[in-house]
């Protein structure tokens, strides 16, 4: 009887184990199964990553492409910029000084319209030049007159 109750038991068991081997076999198969999805899975993340960081780094090179051009086109601003304002400080200091001899001019002629009334003459008339005329109300007709300019012309235009 022990050898039927142990041929009992160990045919009870090997139907177990085969469905036992059966379940590890089909459990193994989906760990593999499931570990090649994972590694596909990772690669795939691994690839977008990738892709991520180089786009990241060809958007860098634009960005440090248009920066470099940005700052090239402020430097030839600022040239420009600092070339006409010399050239401005140039055109006040001539302004300024024209002013100042116009305004001498203006007082000569008044010196010289009061006292060709009160008969000193300064050779206005021997010019041509009368009080009835108008060309006190005109002083640049003055210059016309006068042999020697104010300022020689190439000082005043020297830079332009």
């Amino acid at each position: 009887m022990a050898s039927s109750s142990g041929t009992t038991s160990g045919s009870s068991q090997l139907p177990n184990s085969g469905s036992e081997d059966d379940l590890q076999a089909l459990m193994h198969q989906r760990k593999q199964k499931r570990m090649l999805s994972n590694r596909e899975s990772a690669r795939r993340s691994r690839m977008r990553k990738q892709k991520h960081l180089d786009d990241l780094m060809a958007q860098v090179g634009h960005l440090r492409k248009e920066n470099s051009q940005i700052l090239t086109a402020l430097n030839i601003t600022t040239q420009h910029y600092l070339g006409v304002e010399a050239e401005n400080s140039v055109f006040r200091t001539q302004m300024m000084e024209l002013n100042t001899r116009l305004q001498s001019l203006d007082e000569m002629l008044c010196y010289m319209n009061g006292g060709g009334s009160d008969g000193f003459g300064f050779g206005l008339v021997s010019n041509g030049l009368e009080a009835t005329d108008g060309c006190f109300t005109r002083p640049w007709s003055l210059m016309a007159m006068n042999n020697q300019p104010i300022m020689a012309s190439a000082d005043m235009f020297q830079y332009c």
